[in-house]
């Protein structure tokens, strides 16, 4: 293997998100977005790292392959082309890999097709990741591709923790179990927390938390996962965005019985319509707690039922991990968030849990602590870089198929 670029592209099905990185140093020479491909007020932005200006294109882009062609076109004006030796391979974020991908996985007809008779677990991202794969494949046949998929990192949870309680034949013959998701993030967020208490990932056991619009937590024992909150689909666990997180499977069988819904009424209501957006009519937390400090009841009870859910998921998987060395809060909420972090582990002081008020208030870029000094349980906040994850096992995976 000669080059040292890594293309990462996030495929979904009306956009694509990508970014440029050199494995030598893991810096950025590119990021970029096309955004509501197919339609006539299509947009591309562009950014090159290296001490350029961003730019941006507005107008009809028909299809991903004229999406893809414009990414590389943008490319070449930095002199970063597709046809770069320096190129060594594309990444792809595949969202779901069920149990046959475990780990990252150079594409070939054989995969494509895998992930194909996937689609009925993944309806909404496995066709768009496909789109992606597949012009990727035909702009440069040459060069490794490599797909990394979100479930791959919770594929070691024990069968206790990965299986329902229903018929298990049953369960095998529609491939329903628990699959997890935000699977790079939390391999990265876990690997980095470790390095902040200056520990390898196998000497640690790290409780995090992915809050984004979409939003997981995880127990990882000593790097690997054991228990996570996503299910067959990213609608179970935590209050999200839109989505409801848990729910008692009798509500859907009430709502089209009684409420006379139909299923697509119902999947909509859930997915989309439902958590903090559903609770009080925003999903920016920023927003709701601004409706917060002016007295807004709606918007303080939705924060207190999205609190009162990942506080006992904080315990459940305190719970699963017996000893806990820290608690990782990442994403956009996350990472940003004072308030969440503050409350998230509110009376939790017997689990040697707390933050310090004035270093949960600093807002940074790095991975930090928020404990007290002394504090038995690390409480952190660790940006996540799903994209260098995505890049750093690609590279892996090339550079050892190439040696």
């Amino acid at each position: 293997m000669t080059g040292t670029r890594i293309l990462v592209l996030n495929s979904g099905s009306s956009s694509v998100k990508y970014q440029l990185l050199d494995m030598r140093d893991e810096s950025r020479l590119a990021v970029g977005l096309v955004e509501r491909i197919g339609e006539q007020t299509s947009r591309l932005r562009h950014t090159p790292l290296a001490g350029g200006e961003t730019r941006e294109f507005n107008g009809p882009i028909a299809d991903h392959d004229a999406a893809l062609k414009a990414v590389a076109e943008e490319l070449s004006k930095d002199g970063l082309g597709l046809d770069s030796p320096e190129l060594a391979a594309i990444g792809h974020r595949v969202v779901h890999g069920g149990m046959f991908f475990t780990e990252p996985t150079v594409i070939d007809d054989e995969v494509i097709a895998e992930i194909e008779r996937l689609i009925p677990v993944a309806p909404l991202h496995n066709p768009a990741n496909l789109t992606g794969i597949r012009t990727a494949r035909a702009l440069r046949p040459d060069l490794p591709q490599v797909a990394v998929f979100d479930t791959a990192f919770h594929t070691t949870m024990p069968e206790a923790a990965a299986r329902y309680a229903i018929d298990p034949k049953i369960a095998d013959r529609h491939r329903i179990r628990r699959y997890g998701f935000h699977g790079t993030s939390h391999a990265y967020v876990s690997r980095a927390t470790a390095k902040l208490l200056g520990k390898s990932p196998g000497e640690v056991n790290v409780i995090v938390l992915h809050l984004g619009n979409g939003a997981s937590a995880s127990a990882v024992r000593g790097g690997v996962c054991v228990d996570t909150s996503m299910g067959l689909t990213p609608l179970e666990g935590l209050v999200m965005g839109t989505r409801s997180g848990d729910l008692d499977p009798a509500v859907i069988f009430h709502l089209a019985r009684v409420g006379g819904m139909s299923m697509d009424e119902i999947d909509t209501l859930l997915n989309k319509r439902s958590g903090l957006f559903g609770l009080c009519g925003d999903n920016d937390m920023r927003e709701i707690r601004r409706r917060i400090d002016e007295g807004d009841q709606q918007a303080e009870l939705a924060f207190d039922i999205y609190i009162h859910r990942l506080k006992k998921y904080i315990g459940a998987y305190y719970a699963v991990l017996g000893t806990v060395d820290a608690v990782a809060f990442t994403a956009g909420v996350g990472e940003n968030a004072a308030p969440v972090r503050q409350a998230a582990v509110e009376g939790l002081a017997g689990l040697g849990l707390a933050v310090d008020e004035e270093l949960n208030a600093v807002r940074g870029d790095e991975p930090r602590l928020i404990s007290p000094p002394g504090a038995r349980v690390a409480v952190a906040v660790v940006p996540t870089d799903e994209e260098l994850e995505i890049a750093t096992q690609t590279y892996a995976l090339v550079g050892k198929n190439n040696n």
